[in-house]
C-alpha cells in the first residue's frame, strides 16, 4: 500500500530485456534508504518488487523484473536508460498517509492532451478510458504516475488537474509533454462502492 505521495524521482540505469521478464535497474537515493531485497517500490505508481540491490556511491541501484504484461499495460514500454521514474516507499503502519492509499495496480494508460504553464502553476489534461474516467470525481483523488492528485475538472472522456511548482519540481511530470502516456490508478474506495451497490442491487 501507498500514498501517492512521491519521495523523488529515479533515473532508469539499465533496461534488459528477457523472453518471460524484464530486467530494469532502477538508481535512488532517499527511496534507496533501508529498502531490502523483496520490499515493494511504487514506480511510476506500478507496485514493484525489489529483487537485488547494490551501492553506487551514495546511491543505491534497484533491480525489479517486471513480466511482460505489466510492461506492456504501463508507460514502462515508453521507458529508456535515463528516463526519470517517480518513486515511493511502501507505508508503514505508524506511517503519515498525506495523499489517498494507492494499491500500485495500475488500472490504465491516459494521454496528456493540454501540458501547459498557468502563472506560477502548471494545468494538466489528461485522456482517460471509460474504465478509469467511471471512477474520477470533481475535486476526488486520482493516481497519475504514481503522484496523488486532486482532480480540478472532469469532463466526458478527460479530465484536469492543477500542478504546483513543487510537485512540478521533483517528480517525473517536468520531463512530460503532450502526447505522453502516464499511468492512472483510479480511487480505491470509488471501486468499493460502486462493488458494493452492484452487489446490493443484486
Amino acid at each position: 500500500m501507498f500514498t501517492g505521495i512521491v519521495e523523488e524521482a529515479g533515473v532508469i540505469e539499465k533496461i534488459t530485456p528477457a523472453k518471460k521478464s524484464i530486467e530494469m535497474t532502477v538508481r535512488a537515493s532517499v527511496c534507496g534508504r533501508g529498502v531490502k531485497t523483496g520490499a515493494s517500490v511504487a514506480v511510476n505508481g506500478c507496485c514493484l518488487t525489489a529483487v537485488k540491490i547494490s551501492t553506487r556511491g551514495k546511491a543505491k541501484l534497484i533491480q525489479f523484473d517486471l513480466l511482460q504484461e505489466s510492461w506492456q499495460h504501463t508507460n514502462f514500454q515508453f521507458a529508456k536508460v535515463g528516463s526519470l521514474v517517480n518513486l515511493e516507499r511502501s507505508l508503514r503502519a505508524n506511517g503519515e498517509l498525506g495523499g489517498h492509499f494507492v494499491t500500485g495496480h495500475v488500472d490504465s494508460l491516459g494521454k496528456i492532451i493540454r501540458w501547459e504553464r498557468a502563472g506560477k502553476d502548471h494545468v494538466l489534461d489528461i485522456a482517460a478510458p471509460p474504465d478509469v474516467m467511471r471512477y474520477v470525481v470533481h475535486k476526488g483523488s486520482i493516481t497519475v504516475d504514481g503522484i496523488s492528485l486532486t482532480v480540478a475538472g472532469v469532463g466526458k472522456k478527460s479530465f484536469r488537474i492543477w500542478i504546483i511548482p513543487h510537485t512540478f519540481a521533483v517528480t517525473v511530470l517536468r520531463e512530460r509533454k503532450v502526447g505522453d502516456a502516464v499511468n492512472l490508478e483510479a480511487d480505491l474506495l470509488g471501486k468499493y462502492v460502486e462493488r458494493f451497490l452492484t452487489a446490493r442491487k443484486r
